[in-house]
């Protein structure tokens, strides 16, 4: 902090120059790499820098006298002169206004610089610069969405912003079916809707086309069970990329318990306390098994990258809102049934199908007002990964190449003893 108001202001007024740099320096970057393209360059480094500290010296002097207007006034000249730009440009055939408006936002942000907090000036030039940079990324996405994504989004909008602050936070239902609450199952939907939809579009973002190895990794986020079924029936089709086939679906089981730790940590985060080491012996035990077959198998590529659909939908959304609700009272009848053995039991049944309906469940329920103790809620989520985990393996068997099995059956077996004496030893 400092305290000589002198210096600070100079502070300030350096800090809306390096912010124009910033920018400016960006825009050179990205004219010089399209200068083929025969457009001229509107405003350099030295301009931006320029254009910000003149907001910066509007904002002191609109602050000293009190009188915003000449901010304004200032803003209306900058706007002119960059209008004269713009048309000057467009009289040559150029489109776009990208740089204008950087050009405005370097403008003001030399005056918030100097008006209000540094910190958000300088935050919002390099988030300016940033999106700025990501031209190409930014392109190839949205070249590669579609109406079903853009509508997907608009009802996943919906039913999160719309829907679910409508709903009841409390459960209108007898005893022992109180344990369902409308809120808290329809965010349950949102929530996985949403971690699905971060790792599509991630997918979009990035491209499918880098790698097996990246498409495992974010194919997890979608959906492991996809990544395993897709890669098992090509190492079927094509047995010599069984070894890579083998790495990606490792890294989606991986992913699936950053995923489960990722729920709980939203749900009910005092539960990590129980549950983070069987899962980060798992996750460490999975990922050494892909780095192992990264560096024996790295010399062969695949550019044949499975796709996925977008990941929401209404009609499967409301369905797991209903299997998370019914195995949310399954748990609890069994536990008040069976007690402990019950929800083991339960939870590696349900494990087989869906992991995060029943890790939601168990999070939700090891609450206070649910009543289950940590550990039992924390080995009952072990359980459940280890049969999900379980199923993809019969599923790697009933679907994949001779070799896909051979170089992964060991890991597997390896995982699903270490994690289960680890879970009932640690917990």
């Amino acid at each position: 902090m400092i305290s000589d108001p002198i210096t600070a202001l100079f502070w300030r007024f350096g800090a809306s120059v390096l912010i124009g740099l910033l920018i400016g320096f960006q825009r050179q970057l990205a004219y010089s790499v399209q200068k083929d393209s025969g457009q001229e360059l509107f405003a350099g480094a030295r301009t931006f820098a320029l254009i910000s500290l003149v907001g910066a010296v509007s904002g002191y002097l609109s602050d000293l006298y009190n009188e915003y207007s000449i901010l304004v006034a200032m803003l209306v000249v900058i706007g002119l002169l960059i209008a004269i730009a713009y048309y000057a440009g467009v009289k040559r055939g150029e489109t776009g206004m990208t740089t204008e408006v950087a050009a405005v936002a370097a403008f003001l942000y030399g005056a918030l610089a100097v008006l209000a907090d540094i910190e958000i000036a300088v935050g919002m030039g390099v988030m300016t610069s940033v999106i700025l940079a990501l031209k190409v990324q930014t392109d190839r996405f949205s070249s590669q969405l579609t109406s079903d994504d853009m509508r997907a989004v608009l009802t996943f909008a919906v039913i999160t912003l719309v829907v679910l602050p409508l709903l009841p936070n409390e459960s209108m239902l007898p005893s022992p079916f109180d344990v369902v609450v409308p809120f808290k199952v329809w965010f349950m939907v949102v929530l996985i809707s949403g971690i699905s939809f971060v790792g599509y579009f991630l997918m979009k973002f990035v491209g499918t086309d880098k790698g097996v190895a990246l498409t495992g990794a974010l194919g997890g986020l979608v959906s492991s069970t996809a990544v395993t079924l897709s890669f098992s029936q090509r190492s079927r089709s094509n047995p010599n990329l069984s070894q890579l086939c083998a790495m990606a679906i490792i890294l989606s089981w991986a992913v699936m318990y950053v995923r489960v730790l990722i729920e709980v940590a939203i749900v009910h985060a005092a539960l990590l306390r129980a549950l983070w080491i069987p899962m980060v012996v798992a996750l460490f035990i999975t990922l050494a098994h892909a780095l192992y077959l990264f560096r024996k198998y790295r010399q062969h590529t695949s550019k044949d990258e499975p796709s996925f659909t977008n990941p929401f939908e209404l009609g499967p959304a409301l369905a797991f809102g209903l299997l998370y609700a019914v195995i949310l009272v399954i748990s609890h009848l069994a536990r008040l049934h069976f007690g402990d053995k019950g929800v083991y039991t339960s939870s590696f049944l349900a494990g087989l199908l869906d992991v995060d309906a029943i890790t939601l469940s168990l999070a939700e329920l090891c609450k206070p007002e649910g009543g289950m103790s940590m550990d039992t809620s924390a080995r009952g989520i072990v359980l459940a990964v280890v049969a999900n985990v379980a199923s993809k393996g019969v599923l790697v068997l009933a679907t994949g190449s001779k070799t896909l099995k051979r170089v992964t059956w060991l890991g597997f077996a390896v995982l699903f003893a270490v994690t289960l004496a680890v879970s009932w030893f640690a917990i």
